[in-house]
């Protein structure tokens, strides 16, 4: 269990520099404690970035949006249903369109569940 500040939660919501990183310390250990007012600072985070740059922060909202229907859908980890989200923005709501690639079993089942077309390994 890692305790995260929200510096460190902004690159798994907004395509950074260190978002390939942090997401591969979220996978090793998906087990996250926050302070009671993340969710303010995260939300300030994105409102600043979204006064930056509008059209990452309307992504972002995106995802958040399909990943709490998906998180309440299927029995997945927050983490996972923020890539299925990911996935669905960025299939344009068209799942049929993308190819979904995990080795997670439970990720690949609400993945196909949702309508894409999962590569797992062979």
């Amino acid at each position: 269990m890692r305790f995260w500040d929200t510096s460190a939660l902004v690159p798994l919501f907004v395509a950074e520099r260190q978002s390939r990183a942090v997401a591969r310390r979220l996978n090793d250990d998906p087990d996250v404690v926050v302070w009671t007012l993340t969710r303010v600072e995260l939300l300030s985070a994105l409102a600043r970035r979204h006064r930056a740059e509008p059209g990452a922060a309307r992504r972002v909202d995106l995802v958040r949006r399909r990943a709490e229907r998906i998180v309440e859908t299927h029995p997945l980890r927050a983490a996972a249903a923020l890539r299925i989200g990911g996935a669905v923005v960025a299939a344009e709501d068209n799942p049929d369109s993308l190819e979904f690639v995990t080795f997670d079993l439970a990720q690949a089942a609400a993945a196909e569940r949702e309508g894409f077309h999962v590569i797992g390994p062979d």
